[in-house]
């Protein structure tokens, strides 16, 4: 590989795996490509402003990273249920079709579901994330009276916990398989940020591992919540557990900031601290099959322009060639 190729390059591109799909979003746009029960592709282009649409707090550092993290768990669910609608079971043919005013109810009332299940969602994830390990790492504080061993212990609890749900879920075959969309996610983004014409061949040559994969973003988000955490000193019980609430929108800015550095830099101090979470994506990345990456490479092609990326990152010697493309 050529000497520029080398180095970092940061495509602006970004994915979620779905069910049996790929999501990839650049900038506002993005697209969703499902594979059928049919086995066929279908793509849906769309596009999402965000939270911030407009406002200057768009592009401040340490607080866009809230308002990131916000918006991807609002498009993260929306995304999850347009997918899983192609497997939802087949009503019964009544004959009749929806009116107009009942398809809109219809929606109004998903996105009243889809709101009210994000949340739900949300926090659960603090009650197990942040609230249980604290409560565990308390009864323990009672035989450790090292205020510093505590907080990483705790910090570990809460990375052990992780790594037991994302262990427990991989037991299912949907969950699998949507592991491997996400390897297919990565390797199409990665095939691109390393100056490869996307096609079949060079995606599955490609890793499966990212930089600047969600799996990467919560292991810096644990990671720095044991620093923070460490500096919390309060008698009170109840007031330990509404700090490390509050404190997540803060933990929550400084982890982009530090993904976001982490997937445009070769500084090895950001890689060492990028490791940890490149290993936990052995949890929640398997390799796909071609079929996969095929979903991947319809997504990418419906929403980024990759060719020209690849003409201005790379250099002209990178445009594709009849040979390199796959059917």
């Amino acid at each position: 590989m050529a000497k520029e190729q080398c180095k970092q390059h940061n495509s602006g591109i970004g994915g979620q795996a779905v069910l049996e799909g790929v999501m990839m979003r650049c900038g506002d746009d993005y697209a969703v490509a499902i594979r059928k029960p049919d086995k066929t592709v279908t793509v849906s282009k769309e596009t999402y402003h965000g939270i911030l649409e407009g406002s200057v707090l768009k592009k401040t550092p340490f607080v866009r990273g809230v308002f990131v993290f916000l918006d991807s768990l609002i498009l993260g669910m929306r995304i999850t249920t347009y997918s899983a609608s192609f497997y939802e079971e087949e009503e019964e043919e009544t004959g009749k079709e929806r009116t107009p005013e009942q398809a809109a109810r219809a929606e109004k009332m998903d996105k009243i579901i889809e709101s009210v299940v994000t949340v739900i969602a949300f926090i659960i994830a603090i009650g197990l994330f942040f609230v249980l390990p604290y409560l565990i790492s308390a009864l323990l504080s009672r035989f450790i009276q090292n205020h510093f061993l505590t907080a990483v212990i705790e910090g570990l609890l809460r990375i052990g916990i992780f790594m037991g749900y994302i262990l427990a879920i991989s037991m299912m075959e949907d969950i699998r398989r949507l592991f491997q969309y996400h390897g297919a996610e990565h390797k199409c983004i990665n095939c691109l940020e390393h100056g490869l014409p996307l096609n079949v061949e060079n995606v599955r040559r490609s890793t499966r591992f990212h930089k600047r994969c969600g799996t990467s973003f919560i292991i810096f988000v644990m990671i720095v919540s044991i620093v923070l955490f460490f500096f919390i000193r309060v008698s009170s019980p109840m007031l330990r557990i509404l700090l490390r609430i509050l404190l997540i929108p803060v933990i929550s800015g400084i982890s982009f900031e530090l993904i976001r550095l982490a997937g445009s830099s070769d500084n090895p101090v950001i890689g060492l601290l990028s490791k940890p979470g490149i290993w936990f994506q052995n949890l929640t990345t398997r390799e796909p099959d071609d079929d996969m990456i095929r979903v991947g490479i319809a997504s990418v092609e419906a929403v980024f322009d990759w060719k020209d990326y690849l003409r201005r990152e790379f250099g002209p010697q990178t445009e594709t060639s009849e040979e390199a493309r796959t059917a």
